[in-house]
């Protein structure tokens, strides 16, 4: 087999997976683990660039290293070089949140590091405070730095001359990374979904996989036995289906996905490998269906383009846009520019090198060289615009200044004991206040408002962290008469949770629940559950924060989510009238009181 000839199925895969990671970003409430179409990524690059490497050594007698990493800088660095320079030119035109910390993210896209560069200035995968317009890139860090430094290590593996024996050593080191993600993790998994030491078990699965089946589904002197030919197909399409309940089920933050989640994805992708390129297999070639296989040949430049426009089109919209626009119009925008990277960028300079295509260019008719004129001056300009850009970066976004004054405030000494004073309503020292970036932003206000309110807010927390929160607290008995939980803003929440929150608090304590200003899918859905819990619970009461910033969303950050010293305000109003309704619940009568207890007879 040639190394560039085609498998078949993996075009399909990756359409699959691709699809997937956009239904993530645009709608997460849809797929909630759609994010592991990267994980499914790594594998069939382990898979295809092992193979190409082995293949190689097999007809050439050795790998040519430089002749490697050209080819890879022609597959990827035009069409991230057309991302980074438009995109960051339109985050010029719009301003504002989307230019924070651009230079660190042009940095990391020019040098492959975007995830090392992320995980040392200590930014958070799951922090939706600050938008990063190109957040996406660090898998493609990863895969880069795995480009650079495999094809050393497998130099010293080709030595070994059993397959199933470097096999067998690929699958150490896939289990060595996995087992890394399981132990480093801590609360925030930022470190060890970005690391490259920590996620390329899919990688070296993938690179297992290749070494596993070497000239066993193409040399026709060898075929696998017909149990094989048969088996593998089904195991393949049963694979496939594991990962897309995966990625329907598995949610980041959750203490499955990484300790042994996301491996488990990428085993099951290794199985689909190889259940779609055997010889023959049905598999491969239902997967490679029309549109499935147009995706899939163009899931690069759609991987790269998706997040970005997403980012820029939800940051230039007018307050009070609907929801669905902003996905809708960044789907639409994706699709053709991913279209237009592949049909003039990648699949020319794949074919030709940089100055084949600038040849090819030049030595053509006067209309393509008039049009390919105008590109390239655009493209240089574009690149100039990056540079005016990085240089507008105003330091810190709205949102974040508001959480940064939160976060002073509750690091004051004494803040926990400030001087109270009477209230007609329950005063700050009976209040625990347990909440997301929102709660935290408006913490100066709170304080204020509520003198003596112990405040529990964090970045990003999500409600499902929610119980042992609440346990903890009331484990060391800190907990007060009562609790409000403003949690909800980051993603889904459900009925259960709140029962068991509910249930385990001390007999006697009251319990408020914030709903959620956030223009993303889960909002309503968020709001419509709470509201639900407040009515269904006698000593439960709703802070309407949704209801009360809607007339003035514009003192809200560009995010449209966290409220700075007048939006904090109007926080505190809602969860003023909240326990306003509270204190007024008439206190819960015995049996006697209402004629049901056992009269003498």
């Amino acid at each position: 087999m040639h190394p560039s000839a085609r498998l078949s199925g993996l075009d399909g895969l990756r359409a699959i997976v691709v699809l997937a990671v956009m239904a993530f970003h645009f709608l997460p409430d849809t797929l909630k683990g759609g994010y592991v179409g990267v994980d499914v990524f790594f594998v069939i690059s382990g898979f295809l660039i092992t193979g190409l490497l082995v293949r190689e050594r097999a007809t050439a007698g050795r790998i040519s290293l430089g002749g490697f990493w050209a080819r890879r800088a022609r597959r990827l660095v035009p069409a991230l070089v057309l991302v980074v320079a438009v995109c960051s030119t339109a985050a010029l035109l719009i301003g504002g949140d989307v230019l924070v910390g651009l230079g660190s993210q042009v940095l990391g896209a020019a040098t492959f590091s975007s995830n090392w560069l992320a995980i040392l200035q200590g930014q958070s995968y799951f922090d939706a405070t600050t938008p990063e317009l190109f957040r996406n890139l660090w898998s493609l860090a990863v895969e880069e730095q795995f480009y650079l430094l495999w094809p050393l290590v497998l130099l010293a593996l080709l030595l070994v001359r059993n397959r199933v024996a470097r096999s067998a050593i690929a699958l150490v080191i896939a289990a060595a990374s996995a087992t890394a993600m399981a132990l480093l993790v801590t609360d925030d998994a930022t470190r060890v979904y970005y690391g490259t030491d920590t996620h390329s078990f899919g990688l070296a699965l993938g690179a297992a996989l290749a070494f596993l089946v070497e000239g066993r589904f193409t040399d026709a002197a060898a075929p696998l036995p017909r149990a094989a030919r048969v088996a593998l197909p089904v195991a393949g399409g049963l694979a496939v289906l594991g990962i897309i309940a995966a990625a329907g089920l598995l949610r980041e933050g959750d203490w499955f996905t990484t300790h042994g989640g996301l491996a488990a994805v990428a085993a099951l992708t290794a199985i689909a490998i190889a259940g779609a390129t055997v010889p023959g297999s049905w598999l491969g070639s239902a997967l490679d269906v029309q549109p499935l296989r147009w995706i899939g040949e163009r899931s690069y430049g759609l991987y790269l383009w998706h997040w970005p426009v997403l980012v820029l089109l939800v940051a230039a919209l007018p307050v009070g846009t609907a929801w669905w626009v902003a996905p809708a119009g960044a789907l639409v925008v994706t699709v053709g520019a991913a279209a237009l990277s592949y049909a003039f960028v990648e699949t020319p300079v794949r074919r030709r090198g940089l100055r084949g295509t600038w040849v090819h260019v030049v030595r053509g008719r006067v209309g393509i060289r008039a049009v390919a004129a105008v590109a390239a001056a655009a493209l240089v300009a574009t690149v100039g615009f990056t540079g005016v850009a990085i240089a507008s970066d105003p330091g810190r976004g709205q949102a974040q200044a508001s959480i940064e004054a939160g976060q002073d405030l509750l690091a004051l000494p004494g803040f926990a004991v400030a001087p109270r004073r009477p209230q007609p309503l329950p005063t700050g020292d009976q209040i625990y206040a347990v909440g997301d970036s929102v709660m935290l932003a408006a913490a100066p206000e709170l304080e204020e408002a509520f003198p003596g309110i112990a405040i529990d807010a964090v970045v990003s927390r999500q409600m499902f962290e929610a119980e042992d929160i609440v346990s903890a607290v009331i484990a060391a008995g800190a907990m007060r008469p009562i609790l409000v939980l403003g949690l909800g803003t980051n993603g889904w929440i459900d009925e259960e949770t709140l029962d068991d929150v509910h249930a385990m608090l001390p007999r006697g304590t009251q319990m408020i629940v914030v709903n959620v200003q956030v223009p993303r899918e889960w909002g309503p859905d968020v709001n419509s559950i709470l509201d639900d819990f407040a009515r269904s619970q006698r000593d439960v009461e709703l802070s309407n924060w949704y209801s009360a910033i809607q007339p003035q969303l514009d003192v809200l950050a560009d995010d449209e989510v966290h409220p700075g010293p007048t939006g904090g305000r109007i926080y505190c109003g809602a969860l003023a009238d909240a326990l306003q309704r509270l204190s007024e619940i008439p206190p819960l009568l015995g049996d006697n009181d209402y004629g049901l207890a056992n009269r003498p007879v």
